[in-house]
């Protein structure tokens, strides 16, 4: 390793991640459903499970979800420019395609996509909690949950009259506002969110690295801002028929456009280039419940519309679902469901539809949690699949604990892959982990192996085909997060990697270390300061450590949160604090020093 990234590392660690508050540290009050289906205090989880709690994401302030996502141990994000442009999100090394968005368990995977959900259109001011499960959970939600899935909740009302209206302003001439309006009474429900950003940005092509020019900015060079414009609605109802029957309605709408450059090295830098994008989700449940079973039926639908200056892509998901939790002996529950999705690209005519039976089971005992899961999925594309997850935990103290988990999975081509090659099958993917963990310190240890591997090439023409061979991806994640004084907590994550395909050649964007850290301060009244970031360690554009180096750089940032009185309070954020210059992808840019002013009222 050389002076400068050890120089990094122990920078790092000196300051430490991921840590918001005292609240992050009250594990027994923290609550998750993605990894078995059934609600579990996340200490008796098996899976290795990250969550990003509604608390941790204002105290940071993030715009969207995948700035709060790439504080995460094992995640990164590459992006091709600003606030809005297209983004991959990578778990474990394991690409977007890969991992299955989830908004309220409501699959967000763009069926005419190549690279899984618009994740960079997802804004955090509706979100209640982010749930991130690594390592293949297909044996719990079915395809496209290889490398993990991510589920993000949103909020939902409070007993009472509630609302809040947030103001924000800063650089790029950036803004925001936000509102959100809810109301919970014994027999019913409703919640309304509203979220307005818009920003001039900045050019999202700029030199390559080796050309005479890297290193300026886009405003240096006289190149056009590529700006965006989001507006999200959330609507909520729900109704208590009975103290033991519920309906409940939702429908979200995100509606964005944002400005383009194809990259650096084209004959001008895409002036006028625009992309609109159009996505509903719309729900209806009803839920049952009786002294020792939940039951729940659900009808879900979820639409995108993509327009840009070359093509149009419009695709649905039609999805129904009927899923049952029993509870049993002392500390046990067991999930059964059927599912039945559809999936259609309405431009190119595909589509194709996947009947499903699953059942998951949790089993707790003095010291040891057992869980398995099991999938049946019938596609009339592809062969019949059935994938599976088994894990275990055993406590040997309140603080010492070791678990582990193996799952199975499989990876549909996705509507768009099938117009080119429509002879291409699932990928298959096995992984396991295996996890100690020591009171403030975890180390986890993981493998991800893909068959099949869904790769493209150009000859005789562009296609797609299956790989033959097998794929790893393994490495290991240290995370520390200590409370050092009563008012001051530290953290730090670190993430090794080695990701190569079946030739044995390293996959492409993959960063073979991470670092994540921050501090947090609360020992001055009503007033938090943080400061966080993350290093990146070797990382290359091209497969096989070719094209251009895109790591070994840090990048810093701080936030400070002031609560005036009992309604407003008010924050100041400053990305890349110290103006570092880097790429995640070469010949895109990454926004300079930026700061950012709000105002917030709650009532």
């Amino acid at each position: 390793m050389n002076n400068k990234i050890t120089t990094s590392l122990v920078a790092s660690f000196i300051l430490a991640t991921n840590v918001y508050s005292s609240e992050t540290f009250q594990l027994d009050e923290i609550t998750v459903t993605s990894a078995t289906k059934s609600t579990q205090s996340i200490k008796d989880v098996t899976s290795n499970v990250e969550v990003i709690t509604k608390e941790e994401l204002e105290e940071r302030n993030f715009t969207t979800v995948s700035e709060a996502l790439n504080t995460l141990p094992g995640v990164n994000i590459v992006s091709n420019g600003g606030i809005g442009q297209l983004d991959s999100v990578s778990i474990r090394g394991m690409s977007s395609k890969r991992i299955l968005i989830l908004i309220d368990g409501i699959r967000y995977n763009e069926p005419a996509g190549l690279s899984g959900a618009p994740l960079a259109q997802l804004v955090i001011d509706d979100i209640e909690q982010i749930e991130v499960v690594k390592g293949a959970q297909s044996g719990i939600w079915g395809a496209d949950a290889s490398g993990g899935i991510i589920n993000i909740i949103t909020s939902k009302a409070r007993k009472g009259f509630h609302g809040n209206i947030l103001a924000e302003a800063g650089s790029f001439n950036s803004q925001k506002i936000s509102t959100t309006l809810s109301n919970k009474t014994d027999r019913y429900f409703v919640e309304l969110n509203a979220n307005k950003i818009s920003a001039d940005g900045f050019s999202t092509y700029e030199p390559k690295k080796g050309a005479a020019d890297y290193g300026k900015r886009g405003d240096d060079l006289g190149l056009e801002e590529d700006g965006y414009k989001n507006t999200t609605y959330n609507f909520q109802i729900g109704l208590n028929i009975t103290d033991n029957d519920d309906v409940s309605m939702s429908y979200k709408k995100i509606d964005s456009k944002y400005d383009y450059d194809y990259g650096y090295g084209y004959a001008t830098d895409s002036i006028g280039l625009e992309s609109k994008l159009e996505h509903y989700f719309k729900a209806a449940d009803y839920t049952h419940r009786s002294e020792k079973t939940n039951t729940k039926f659900r009808m879900s639908q979820s639409k995108f519309d993509r327009t840009n200056d070359t093509f149009n892509a419009k695709s649905k998901i039609n999805e129904f679902l009927i899923e049952s939790t029993m509870d049993y002996a002392s500390s046990s529950a067991l999930t059964v469901g059927l599912n039945k999705q559809n999936f259609e690209d309405i431009n190119n005519l595909n589509k194709y539809s996947t009947k499903a039976v699953f059942i998951s089971n949790t089993n707790s005992f003095d010291k040891l949690t057992l869980s398995q899961a099991l999938r049946y999925d019938n596609n009339n594309k592809f062969d019949e699949k059935v994938t599976g997850k088994l894990g275990i935990k055993y406590n040997f103290t309140k603080k010492l604990n070791i678990s582990s988990n193996y799952g199975t999975a499989y990876n549909a081509p996705t509507l768009s892959h099938l117009s080119y090659t429509s002879t291409l099958k699932p990928e298959t993917t096995k992984s396991f982990d295996l996890n100690f963990e020591y009171d403030d310190l975890k180390v986890t240890y993981f493998e991800n192996k893909i068959k099949d591997m869904i790769d493209y090439g150009f000859s005789p023409s562009f296609h797609y085909f299956n790989s033959d061979g097998e794929s790893r991806l393994k490495g290991y994640e240290v995370s520390y997060k200590k409370d050092i004084f009563k008012d001051t907590l530290i953290g730090l994550n670190y993430t090794h990697l080695k990701a190569q395909n079946s030739s044995g050649e390293d996959f492409a964007r993959r960063a073979k270390r991470q670092v994540g850290f921050a501090v947090d301060y609360y020992g001055i009244d009503k007033l938090h300061l943080n400061i966080n970031g993350s290093y990146i360690g070797t990382r290359y554009d091209s497969t096989n450590k070719t094209g251009a180096s895109t790591g070994n750089y840090t990048v810093w940032n701080s936030v400070a949160n002031y609560k005036i009185n009992k309604t407003f309070s008010t924050y100041l954020k400053v990305d890349n604090l110290f103006n570092k210059y880097y790429q995640t992808i070469d010949g895109y840019a990454t926004a300079e020093r930026s700061a950012y002013i709000g105002l917030k009222a709650t009532f």
